[in-house]
């Protein structure tokens, strides 16, 4: 028990325990926004637009986070692109821009003489290796997540029901469409470096699937997700710093099996 406590209080790992804690709070919001909008596709594009934003990164001496965070804005606004001139939807305009990160990622690597293996160290990520500046970046995202749940809830409600209706009902539905493919971005880039690209579905997906076998609204299914992302984040850190063993790793764990776990009450409806 001394050393767990011991180890509680070095700054890398306090700044890791109270990183998880926040984004195991609110980083499961927009995995119900990932779900209901079917966007499972593009999740898998922005996690390769991290793997170019850290080679690129690696390649000029950048910081990794912006640089990702960049990337993926510019993604983001390539697949809206593609997808505009395109009757196909989010799913192939995602192919093609991962295609496009991936390609562009080997050929910067090649170039600049980018050690592959330092660029895929990505794909693991580390709550040890945050920073005050990491920390101060994650409650801003938090912070912006939060704050465009409570403002645009109506908006948003009415878009998971049916974006036609809404878009009837005169609310502005590709703007608020666009507004949440950005904080996704912005909330993958950051996971990355928390859990690694492998596990993100700890944080984003996982929660909102435990969450939904008691969810009945929205509502719920948004309080029940962050709730659960919450205990999922913070008992797998203490877990992991108490065995010694990756954070990552027994986060993703914990959520699986959280997920497997039988439950007596009726599956909601929310998702």
């Amino acid at each position: 028990m001394h050393d767990f406590l011991f180890a509680l209080s070095l700054p890398p790992v306090a700044r890791g325990l109270v990183a998880m804690a926040i984004a195991g709070l609110c980083f499961p919001a927009s995995g119900v926004m990932v779900l209901r909008l079917n966007l499972v596709p593009m999740r898998y594009m922005l996690m390769h637009g991290v793997i170019l934003g850290g080679a690129l990164s690696l390649a000029f001496s950048l910081p990794v986070l912006p640089t990702s965070i960049l990337l993926n804005v510019l993604l983001v606004f390539l697949m809206l692109h593609l997808k505009g001139n395109s009757s196909h939807g989010f799913g192939l305009a995602s192919a093609a821009a991962m295609v496009f990160s991936m390609a562009l990622a080997s050929l910067v690597m090649h170039v600049w003489d980018v050690p592959a293996k330092d660029t895929l160290q990505l794909l693991w990520g580390s709550p040890f290796a945050l920073d005050a500046l990491d920390i101060a970046g994650l409650v801003a995202i938090a912070a912006l997540l939060v704050l465009y749940l409570v403002l645009g809830f109506r908006t948003i409600s009415a878009m998971f029901f049916d974006q036609e209706i809404a878009q009837s009902l005169g609310m502005r539905v590709k703007l608020h469409h666009t507004l949440m493919v950005l904080l996704i971005a912005l909330v993958i880039a950051f996971a990355m470096k928390l859990l690694g690209a492998l596990l993100i579905d700890a944080l984003l997906i996982l929660p909102v699937m435990v969450a939904s076998k008691r969810a009945t609204s929205l509502k719920h299914l948004l309080w029940y997700s962050c709730l659960t992302g919450l205990f999922i984040s913070t008992l797998g850190y203490l877990l992991a710093v108490a065995t010694d063993l990756p954070p990552s790793g027994t986060i993703a764990l914990l959520s699986a099996l959280l997920y497997l776990a039988p439950t007596s009450h009726k599956k909601g409806t929310a998702v």
